[in-house]
């Protein structure tokens, strides 16, 4: 029975008709098609023409209910996480995205954004364009995850916002707030931030080089150093201490920041500022005995002849014991010998670690969850002693390195493995064991090495049937720069890259910052 456009009646007609129909059930139904995400402030509607339909409509047995499908709650927005955003069957999940960064960061060129190469927004990819490109109804929450429940499957997420002082230079409140959120299945992927190794002074005196929020910081820093480096009346010491940047750790983003910082003096700074920029200092230090340790050994002597060319000095079997305001201590790990150099900038990309919330979902399984460098996962993803939680990337302990291309590969496998168990509706009710059945482990199978090392050179170390083909220089920067482009999430990032690029040859760079 449907009423449309009821004008007025009689109150005796009103309930005869009411009276006659008391054993009928009715059901309101709103729909709103193709809803992309909520927050707390308002709606988004993307995709079809949005419609709000209401009708009243006597159910019966004959109609199907609306199954409800599983929540999946994936925790990132990094490599990982994104990869399953572009690959998962969201037509089978409702999925929930929570990240306190709201895009994708295209880390390999991180490095060049410190010094003006590429502009931050070029590598940077709003997560809500990833989603509507795909057409997917997800929703997404820009907070972070503090807290789980694993019995009750729940999730404490807190949002901050800062509030602005009377003027620009006043100090910045934050006001946080809390909310929870269930799931069926829950996807870490929050990454990992730098460690320091519990070496005194690094918290407070060094940058890193993780987050665009440090390239950012960065950046203004050497604008600041050259600066006041250009100032008449300071000393020749201080002078030389503060054009002496240090760079400690010699994996790749070790070496990319070095060769890029070594561009942007031979190619810029010699121009602006050409009696300083003779002056300037690079040093970095590996506690290894040679730089890059995953490379080809013929890369790796490639790379220190070319940074030997290149002035940028290396300080190899040494380690860091203590980081002053203005002077380092390090220790050779083969004479056990101690010196403390002058800098003015240090640089710190000397490891790796979990984020806080993988050591906060450690701590609901310590006698399982015993190492300390992050979520221990088996072959299937699966985080050992929490049912219903998978983790990839670099917030995990597995027998894969720490590569943006391993948790790539990760997310997109535990997509296709989702997508195939939502095919069965037994299988996807227990999607956490079942997933044996209708998986092969996970085999990370690695797509080759490359790193920009400067001055227009890169290295690369290509696997080709079983083989390994490794090339350095101009060529093989070509194809790096080559890779970067395709690799970036869309066409947009690569015409903004490809375009920084042209820019810079053309006009060099600039690392102004307001």
């Amino acid at each position: 029975m449907r009423f449309l456009n009821a004008g007025v009646a009689s109150q005796n007609k009103l309930f005869s008709t009411l009276h006659m129909h008391k054993k009928s059930s009715f059901k309101s139904i709103y729909s709103v098609s193709n809803i992309l995400d909520s927050n707390d402030s308002c709606r988004t509607l993307v995709g079809k023409k949005a419609h709000r339909s209401y009708s009243t409509v006597v159910a019966s047995e004959e109609q199907p209910m609306a199954k409800k499908k599983k929540t999946l709650a994936l925790l990132g927005t990094g490599w990982g996480s994104t990869t399953i955003l572009k690959n998962l069957d969201t037509d089978k999940f409702d999925v929930v995205v929570i990240s306190p960064r709201n895009y994708f960061l295209f880390t390999p060129l991180l490095p060049s954004c410190t010094v003006g190469t590429t502009e931050n927004r070029s590598i940077m990819e709003p997560i809500r364009h990833i989603v509507g490109r795909h057409g997917k109804n997800i929703r997404f929450y820009e907070a972070q995850c503090t807290d789980i429940n694993t019995a009750t499957k729940e999730l404490v997420l807190e949002r901050s916002s800062e509030k602005d002082g009377e003027d620009s230079a006043a100090v910045q409140r934050t006001v946080a707030s809390t909310t929870r959120i269930s799931y069926d299945y829950l996807v870490v992927g929050v990454g990992g931030t730098y460690n320091t190794f519990g070496t005194p002074g690094v918290q407070e005196h060094a940058f890193f080089l993780k987050e665009m929020g440090d390239a950012s910081k960065l950046r203004r820093r050497l604008k600041d150093t050259i600066e006041k480096a250009s100032f008449g009346s300071i000393s020749k010491e201080e002078r030389n201490r503060l054009l002496h940047m240090v760079v400690v750790g010699g994996g790749p983003t070790g070496v990319e920041f070095a060769g890029e910082l070594h561009d942007l003096i031979e190619e810029d700074l010699s121009k602006w500022v050409p009696e300083l920029a003779k002056e300037v200092k690079i040093t970095l230090i590996e506690a290894l005995p040679h730089v890059l340790p995953s490379f080809d050994k013929k890369l790796v002597d490639y790379t220190q002849q070319m940074f030997k060319k290149n002035g940028i000095q290396l300080m190899t079997s040494t380690t860091v014991k203590e980081v002053k305001d203005t002077a380092l201590v390090v220790r050779s790990t083969d004479t056990g010998l101690e010196t403390e150099i002058p800098y003015g900038t240090i640089v710190w990309a000397a490891g790796i670690r979990a984020r806080e919330f993988a050591h906060t979902l450690r701590s609901k399984v310590p006698e399982i969850q015993n190492n300390g460098r992050g979520l221990i996962i088996d072959d299937y993803l699966r985080v050992k002693g929490t049912p219903n939680i998978w983790a990839l990337g670099d917030c995990t302990v597995s027998k894969n390195a720490p590569l943006a291309q391993v948790a790539s590969q990760q997310g997109k496998w535990l997509a296709k493995a989702l997508n195939s168990m939502a095919k069965d509706e037994q299988q996807l009710a227990d999607a956490y064991h079942k997933i044996e059945h209708s998986a092969k482990p996970f085999v990370y199978s690695s797509n080759g090495s490359l790193a920009y090392i400067g001055g227009e050179r890169a290295i690369a170390e290509i696997p080709v049937f079983n083989k390994s083909i490794t090339a350095g220089g101009p060529l093989a920067s070509l194809f790096w720069k080559s890779y970067c482009l395709w690799e970036l999430f869309s066409v947009r990032s690569s015409m903004s890259v490809a375009t920084d690029w042209i820019k810079r040859a053309i006009f060099g760079r600039h690392i102004s910052v307001d």
